[in-house]
């Protein structure tokens, strides 16, 4: 396994790492985000790493990095063991994982290893069934009234979308009493704008205090045919805060898929591959391992960018990759730490994709589509008629 030079792994740090973590990891900046598509960072990044696989090879390559063990994943076949290991013996609950995700849910599944997260994990995977809740009526719902409004408009911004979708995902995941709860997302925003920082930023114990009693009112109302009635609010309350996190994301697919003019399921993964909301994965060894012929020292590092490897399946719009057992293709990561909402989000993304994507004129799209996009700037013109 390679060792790269200083200077390599200085690239890493500046073209590969830093861009995506200045974007915002848990909750994306604005500025960052206009910035990074008028520089196209992920296009360098992208090219960044392609060019460190032609000079080291295939096999991960071990950063200089000063106390800690790290490396880069560059093969495909890598990236489904990484995954298909998980979480034994490379946990997805990395120190920086941890570090960033106890600022707003320290007892999600992802921040938790071991016996806790096995129980955590079967608890999420039996909640987050699409059958369990009301998904189409409450989509169908805001989707129609934010059509209406994009008629009078005469376009479709961001900042209109991303209201309907937080009024959908509130009935969805906290019933239709939570539909206006707009200070709840709010006072979570702020949270994980506070987990970009991960360890550099002091934990605000009272505003999560806050949060939480507010979210808390939400489920002790176990709203039927919301995910509030799926179990206890004791139960409920450690791991919704994540739910609602990844439901962001979801809104940020689902914006790039209609600017794409994607249709239904495939259109969403799509916009999933071109543009990934987890640009990052990481692993953590937990033991030695030996990899490649290399034993690493437990504690180590592993790095899987993946606009790199969605991007070997080409720059334009192919919803025939979907489905797809391609271990690279990971807009939902893989292996046993695969989203265990994923059957949810694509329901609720590809029914609101369909429903809103009559009401915009949105062209036809030819490769190659730009490797950065900027979903706060987004502007869908309204269908004339």
């Amino acid at each position: 396994m390679a060792v790269a030079s200083r200077l390599d792994t200085g690239r890493v740090f500046a073209k590969v790492l830093l861009p995506t973590l200045g974007k915002g990891v848990i909750v994306r900046r604005r500025w960052a985000m206009a910035m990074a598509e008028k520089a196209q960072s992920d296009a360098v990044a992208v090219a960044t790493v392609a060019e460190l696989r032609e000079r080291y090879g295939p096999a991960p390559l071990r950063l200089r990095v000063t106390g800690r063990s790290v490396a880069l994943v560059l093969d495909p076949a890598d990236v489904g063991r990484l995954l298909a290991w998980s979480p034994e013996p490379f946990a997805l609950a990395t120190r920086e994982k941890r570090a960033a995700l106890n600022h707003f849910q320290p007892h999600g599944v992802l921040a938790s290893r071991g016996p806790e997260r096995e129980r955590r994990r079967r608890f999420n995977e039996l909640a987050l069934r699409p059958e369990k809740v009301d998904v189409e009526p409450v989509v169908l719902d805001e989707a129609d009234l934010l059509a209406r409004h994009v008629a009078s408009a005469g376009v479709l911004t961001w900042d209109d979308f991303t209201q309907a979708w937080w009024r959908a995902v509130r009935r969805i995941v906290l019933g239709s009493g939570a539909r206006s709860d707009v200070a709840l997302i709010d006072d979570l925003k702020a949270l994980r704008q506070d987990a970009n920082w991960a360890y550099l930023h002091r934990r605000r114990h009272r505003l999560r205090e806050r949060f939480e009693r507010r979210l808390l009112e939400h489920l002790e109302r176990g709203e039927s045919g919301s995910l509030a009635a799926v179990a206890s609010p004791d139960e409920l309350l450690g791991q919704v805060p994540h739910w609602l996190f990844a439901f962001d994301a979801a809104g940020i697919v689902t914006m790039r898929a209609l600017a794409l003019g994607g249709v239904g399921v495939e259109g969403v993964l799509e916009s999933a591959r071109l543009w990934p909301t987890t640009p990052v994965i990481l692993r953590e060894s937990t033991r030695p391992t030996r990899w490649r012929g290399t034993w690493l020292p437990a504690g180590t590092t592993f790095i899987v960018f993946t606009p790199y490897f969605h991007r070997r399946f080409g720059d334009g719009y192919r919803p025939e990759l979907w489905p797809t057992d391609e271990p690279s293709l990971v807009p939902f990561s893989g292996g046993p730490g695969v989203c265990p909402g994923r059957d949810l989000v694509l329901v609720g993304a590809g029914l609101m994709l369909d429903a809103l994507r009559p009401h915009l004129d949105v062209p036809t799209v030819h490769p190659p589509l730009p490797a950065t996009l900027d979903h706060f700037a987004l502007r869908l013109p309204a269908t004339r008629k």
